[in-house]
C-alpha cells in the first residue's frame, strides 16, 4: 500500500480558531500515537501533561504527552498525541484515527470512514 497523507488542521483546544493548517501529515497506521514536532506544538502553545518513553524505528526515545484540537476528514476532535524533539514529519496514528471513526481503505490508500465500537462495555455493563 501507498503512503497515505492528509490535510489536517490542528490547533490549541483552548483556542481553536488560532489553529494552523497542516497541509500533508502522514497516516501511521502502524503507530499507536499521532505525534508532531516541537516547534508546532510551540507554534500552538500545547500544554505538555507529561513524558513518555516510546520506541521509534530509530530506538527508544522520551517524548513529552500533550493534546490538540484536530479537524480531519470532515470530523473533528480533541486528541492525545506526542511530541517530538527529532521528527519533522506531523503523523496522523491509531489512537485518533479510530477515535474519529476512520480507517484507511487498502484498496483506494483513501480514509474512509469506520464504526466506533463501545459494545463490550456496554454488554458487561448489562449483566450487572
Amino acid at each position: 500500500m501507498r503512503h497515505v497523507r492528509v490535510r489536517t488542521r490542528l490547533a490549541n483546544p483552548e483556542r481553536r480558531e488560532d489553529g494552523v493548517g497542516v497541509e500533508e501529515a502522514l497516516v501511521d497506521t502502524g503507530a499507536t500515537w499521532t505525534t508532531i514536532p516541537r516547534t508546532l506544538a510551540e507554534e500552538l502553545d500545547l500544554r505538555v501533561i507529561g513524558p513518555m518513553a516510546v520506541k521509534t524505528a530509530t530506538g527508544p526515545q522520551q517524548m513529552d504527552q500533550s493534546y490538540a484540537y484536530i479537524e480531519l476528514a470532515g470530523k473533528t476532535m480533541v486528541t492525545p498525541l506526542l511530541i517530538s524533539d527529532t521528527l519533522e514529519t506531523r503523523f496522523i496514528a491509531v489512537i485518533t484515527l479510530e477515535a474519529m471513526g476512520l480507517a484507511v481503505d487498502p484498496g483506494t490508500g483513501q480514509l474512509r470512514e469506520s464504526e466506533v465500537f463501545l459494545l463490550a462495555a456496554y454488554r458487561r455493563q448489562q449483566r450487572m
